[in-house]
């Protein structure tokens, strides 16, 4: 396992557990202790977790609220976004919509769309969209992880694969104008990655909260990316890294 991986996976353990004992993470990772506590050092330079002793132990700041907290965080300007981002859809299309919290509001903003076909991993966006104006819903199946309300992992990816969507819709948790858009959730931004290329056009929904945020793992350059849809200007920064990628901001 390469060490970007390895780290983001002992951030997840940390999400999960909050704090590991370094012998504990070298048995896991079938490492030398000497190796993570490496890792735990880069972890700590990067402001995503501190170590104490003996062991390491989840910063505060580098953790993502239970999905339903994440959802009610800033709605009206999620609302505002999924309005914007379903303009971009119209009868009959075939879009992917993510796990992400954003993706519930763009599910509701769809209501009104008619014989779309919908290919998701999300449960309240299935939810919402089955049986209405002659939508088809191919939700991707597999274990469902409780604090994303929404299914992961190799089974789910490779149902999710099958298929080429004209639009895929992303939430993103965090956008980096040097590194790119970024997450919190290894399985969440690597399962973006694998589905951005299969899409004519992805479409990145992200409040303006989660600009110059630091995320775990990279999940998209800008370059992979069609449309950055939001509810505020970005700062020159980022605004430059969107333009050198000719991403369109709405």
């Amino acid at each position: 396992m390469i060490q970007e991986t390895r780290q983001a996976e002992i951030l997840n353990l940390l999400q999960v557990h909050r704090s590991r004992q370094i012998s504990d993470l070298a048995q896991h990772f079938d490492v030398s202790e000497e190796t993570v506590r490496r890792d735990v050092k880069q972890l700590e330079a990067e402001g995503h977790a501190h170590r104490v002793r003996g062991g390491v132990k989840l910063t505060e700041t580098a953790f993502e609220p239970p999905y339903m907290v994440r959802r009610n965080q800033n709605a009206p300007q999620k609302r505002a976004i999924a309005l914007k981002a379903a303009t971009l859809v119209s009868d009959g299309m075939t879009v992917l919509i993510d796990s992400g919290s954003t993706a519930y509001w763009l599910s509701k903003a769809l209501s009104k769309r008619r014989n779309l076909t919908v290919i998701t991993n999300a449960l309240e966006v299935a939810g919402e969209m089955a049986g209405k104006n002659g939508c088809r819903i191919f939700f991707a199946g597999g274990e469902i992880d409780h604090d994303y309300q929404s299914c992961f992992g190799q089974a789910t990816e490779a149902f999710l694969s099958s298929f080429t969507p004209e639009i895929a819709f992303f939430s993103i948790s965090a956008v980096d104008s040097r590194r790119g858009l970024l997450d919190f959730h290894y399985a969440e931004a690597n399962l973006k990655a694998k589905l951005a290329p299969l899409a004519s056009k992805v479409v990145v929904l992200a409040d303006s909260s989660k600009f110059e945020r630091q995320g775990i793992v990279k999940a998209l350059d800008f370059n992979q990316v069609y449309a950055f849809v939001t509810d505020a200007e970005p700062g020159a920064a980022l605004r430059h890294a969107l333009g050198d990628a000719q991403v369109l901001v709405g």
